[in-house]
């Protein structure tokens, strides 16, 4: 007999923040609107990423409520947690994260940095902590990442953080006007667990 208690997962509607050494990892708030809008707005950010610049603040705004109303782990649901600096409060950019499909023990990911943030490590820290919490706190099986592979800084975090390079698909993305490979990264449970045998919840 098969156990399937895994589908009755409900999302994290309890979730608060990560918090790491420099970071704190929280839900969205209408007060990020602004400094939301100031990094998705910027064509070198927004160059490999999913939109389309300017970025308006009233698309910002929506997103954001958006986000309010949900909760993380939600099945067949991108959640977009906030990167903040804890000392000074400053949004730094965000972290993403998705079960996927009809089994939410698979996940992706994903991670926007404003250029401020850029080269200070944050990102790695930033990526370090959800897959944390998606490992240890959420209970996933694998995870995974896609990116264009011109994106070389997303590339080398992905490798610095553990996960493997699983595949390259030639020219499988229609995206801002051209045909761009594809890249895909994912690490297992076990995996993680070998690498941060101290990791935590």
């Amino acid at each position: 007999m098969t156990d399937d208690s895994w589908r009755t997962v409900e999302p994290d509607d309890g979730f608060e923040a990560l918090v790491t050494d420099r970071l704190t990892i929280r839900r969205f708030e209408i007060r990020d609107v602004a400094a939301f809008t100031a990094y998705r707005s910027d064509p070198e950010v927004a160059r490999y990423q999913g939109w389309d610049t300017p970025f308006d603040v009233e698309q910002a705004r929506r997103f954001v409520l958006t986000l309010t109303r949900s909760d993380p782990d939600t099945p067949n649901e991108w959640f977009q947690f906030a990167v903040t600096e804890t000392t000074s409060g400053q949004l730094l950019g965000d972290v993403a994260a998705g079960p996927e499909g009809d089994d939410h023990r698979l996940a992706r990911i994903g991670f926007t940095l404003a250029p401020q943030a850029q080269g200070r490590g944050f990102a790695t820290e930033a990526v370090t902590a959800l897959l944390d919490y998606l490992f240890c706190v959420r209970g996933k099986h694998r995870v995974a990442a896609a990116c264009d592979p011109r994106n070389l800084a997303s590339t080398a975090l992905l490798a610095r953080v553990g996960m493997r390079r699983e595949a390259h698909h030639l020219q499988s993305v229609w995206s801002k006007g051209e045909w761009t490979d594809d890249v895909q990264y994912a690490v297992l449970a076990t995996e993680w667990s070998a690498r941060r045998p101290a990791s935590g919840g």
